[in-house]
């Protein structure tokens, strides 16, 4: 049972949490899920730490498709910041809780600045990582939104 799992719970929201068998040679953890799960690599989601204005601690939390990437310049404005980078895989572990390959946007230590895609407004339900590589965890997008506290914005590009 996960950080997220247990706010999803808790929360009184609809959601599903589907399990596959991560294999540890693959990096690609997003698309990886959609392949296994046999979904729409568009419906599924990536969770993405970026520091804002060069603070490597000033972190922010974008979910984006795991078809495309993510736009830092756009993601910097929509966070209100004059830039964006990609945050260190280390500090993000440190300030989610979780591991590069398994963050989940929900249940993080600290509440962050979370940004979702625009795109998931297409999806009834959307995945993203339930807390741990090889688990994802099903839910509308205005559920992620009511979660995080977070807001759409249009952070994605294809990739």
């Amino acid at each position: 049972m996960t950080p997220a799992i247990k706010l999803a719970e808790k929360s009184g929201i609809h959601f599903h949490v589907h399990s596959y068998e991560h294999d540890p040679n693959n990096t690609n953890f997003g698309l990886e899920a959609a392949s296994v799960m046999g979904q729409d690599p568009a419906r599924v989601f990536k969770t993405l730490l970026f520091a804002m204005n060069g603070d490597p601690k000033k972190l922010a939390v974008a979910i984006v498709p795991v078809s495309g990437q993510l736009d830092l310049k756009a993601a910097a404005k929509a966070a209100g910041a004059k830039k964006a980078e990609m945050a260190n895989p280390t500090i993000a572990e440190k300030t989610t809780g979780y591991v590069v390959g398994g963050i989940s946007p929900l249940g993080q230590k600290r509440r962050l600045l979370t940004l979702l895609d625009d795109t998931a407004q297409a999806f009834e339900t959307i995945y993203v990582s339930a807390g741990k590589r090889g688990l994802e965890i099903e839910l509308s997008p205005s559920d992620i939104l009511s979660l995080t506290q977070g807001k759409f914005a249009a952070i994605g590009k294809e990739g």
